[in-house]
């Protein structure tokens, strides 16, 4: 399937009225969910790399193609040339590519395959990842410093101390604004639901992505990142607020799985042992969205 033009949608002539949704806890189901909230439109799923909207929520979006239109915004999808940070070199070790351009290129090829194989129109928004991040315009002094110490010039210098901790850089401002603009873009306002991350495990990318899902004024459910979430828990400053209800998506795990497997360049580093972990999808729809369930007792906080 080709890459969406970056064009916004039409308007309508009037705002669509809100649809409603069933309630939680009387059969309702993050698909039913889902599809109600887009209504006549669609869902835009905001994915912060190539593979973390299929390993978030590949099975739940099988299902919903079949019922709206689904555009999947790949946000970081480029690399830059070196030279590298540590972070960025192990991280290419890692997945045994030495160019980061290259792999780069591979991934997003992955990304459109497995893409294609859902059904879902896609849009490579062309992002330079946070490892690879540098400054837009840099003090004279940076650049000189960074010839010997690429961590200088970068806005992430390294994964574990920068890029992980959960928080976007301040010199990574102007990176939310054009995502945020690129989102508007996209998706006019009531012409359907953004499906973003929830931002699990702090990485600046993730959470990047999820406040500009915040910034854009669009209605916005939230999905729990996938693998991150096997060992890390959401940020409850975040999730506190939304007053969400939880949802959950079990069902074609093993299916999701083998999609998984498309992103051949990552799949190695993400799950050593070669073995997909068949874990529900977990959804998150704030209390402010128009049509939202009614949250039950003991939802999430």
């Amino acid at each position: 399937m080709a890459d969406r033009p970056l064009t916004p949608p039409t308007a309508p002539t009037a705002p669509a009225p809100a649809p409603t949704a069933p309630a939680a806890g009387t059969g309702s189901s993050a698909l039913a969910v889902l599809t109600a909230l887009a209504g006549s439109g669609e869902v835009l799923v905001l994915s912060p790399h190539p593979d973390d909207a299929v390993l978030s929520c590949g099975a739940l979006l099988r299902r919903l193609a079949d019922r709206t239109a689904v555009t999947v915004m790949t946000v970081f999808t480029e690399a830059a040339p070196p030279p590298y940070t540590l972070s960025a070199r192990q991280f290419l070790r890692q997945t045994g590519a030495v160019d980061a351009e290259e792999l780069y290129a591979a991934r997003r090829a992955e990304d459109a395959a497995v893409l294609g194989r859902l059904g879902v129109a896609r849009f490579h928004a062309g992002f330079v990842d946070g490892l690879f991040r540098r400054d837009a315009e840099p003090a004279r002094w940076r650049r000189r410093a960074a010839r010997l110490l690429p961590e200088v010039g970068h806005v992430y210098p390294t994964y574990r101390l920068h890029l992980a901790r959960g928080r976007v850089a301040p010199r990574d401002a102007e990176t939310v604004r054009r995502v945020t603009d690129t989102v508007r873009e996209l998706l006019a306002p009531g012409q359907g639901v953004l499906l973003a991350p929830l931002g699990v495990g702090g990485h600046a990318d993730h959470v990047l992505v999820r406040t500009a899902a915040g910034l854009s004024g669009l209605p916005a459910v939230y999905y729990s990142d996938f693998p991150y979430n096997l060992r890390a828990a959401p940020d409850p400053a975040f999730t506190g607020p939304l007053a969400a209800t939880e949802l959950s998506f079990a069902r074609g795990l093993d299916a999701k799985a083998e999609l998984v497997r498309g992103y051949r360049t990552q799949v190695g580093a993400l799950f050593p042992d070669g073995t997909v972990p068949r874990v529900p999808e977990v959804y998150l729809v704030p209390a402010g969205v128009a049509g939202a369930p009614d949250r039950p007792s003991g939802g999430v906080t």
